[in-house]
């Protein structure tokens, strides 16, 4: 089914066409994403990273969230995974700034999006522990992988990864490995609001366990993307 995640729009429209089908929902995975684009904006006037990356998939599993209860069942939870990074360390998150409008970076934008995903994947299992729902939430860092996401690399750049990637970086399937892990494992059932590598429990940067950040991030999102619910 078709679904442009830069698209509030078109978010909104996947979600009541799934919602029609009647099919339950038991694993949502957040993977789309871009990285290191130059200053662009979605539909919505939102930077791209920030919007694609992170407010897409926040408006996603939110009008998703009713589906994903009513699939769990006693003992078997549904579960939602957000693909994060190692680039969160180094991400700082300007509530007044948001946009990057004051100072674009494109690393400072896809780390921004990438620590966003982490503090919402908190947030949200925060709220659903509280209302007692079947669902649990937990983030993942993939790695290094050998994917388009390095297309955005100048020239200089490209030539230089050329000879690493086959060495370092990993394959795509070796990639998804973690979100798979967190999808399916059977060790992991009802355990939520972890960050994952390597299929390893892994300590977050403290910027992500922040709390007020949390709130003030879910609400100013709300705000955004036109969600009511809390």
């Amino acid at each position: 089914m078709y679904l442009d995640l830069a698209s509030l729009t078109s978010v909104r429209q996947f979600v009541q066409r799934y919602k029609a089908t009647g099919l339950p929902l038991h694993v949502l995975v957040n993977n789309a994403g871009i990285m290191l684009v130059p200053e662009r904006r979605t539909e919505d006037g939102f930077e791209l990273h920030f919007g694609l990356n992170y407010l897409g998939h926040f408006l996603l599993t939110n009008l998703l969230l009713d589906v994903l209860r009513k699939s769990s069942k006693p003992g078997k939870c549904s579960r939602i995974v957000n693909t994060s990074s190692a680039t969160h360390y180094r991400g700082r998150l300007t509530l007044d700034d948001l946009q990057g409008r004051m100072c674009y970076s494109s690393h400072g934008a896809y780390a921004q999006s990438k620590l966003a995903l982490l503090l919402f994947s908190y947030h949200l299992q925060d709220q659903l522990w509280a209302k007692g729902d079947n669902v649990t939430v937990n983030a993942v860092d993939p790695g290094l992988v050998d994917t388009a996401l390095f297309g955005n690399l100048c020239s200089l750049a490209q030539l230089a990864k050329t000879p690493f990637a086959k060495l370092l970086f990993r394959t795509p399937a070796e990639g998804a490995s973690t979100a798979i892990y967190a999808a399916a494992a059977s060790e992991l059932e009802g355990t939520g609001g972890l960050y994952l590598y390597n299929g390893r429990k892994t300590e977050s940067s403290a910027l992500s366990c922040d709390e007020r950040l949390q709130t003030k991030l879910w609400k100013e999102s709300c705000a955004l993307v036109g969600h009511q619910k809390t």
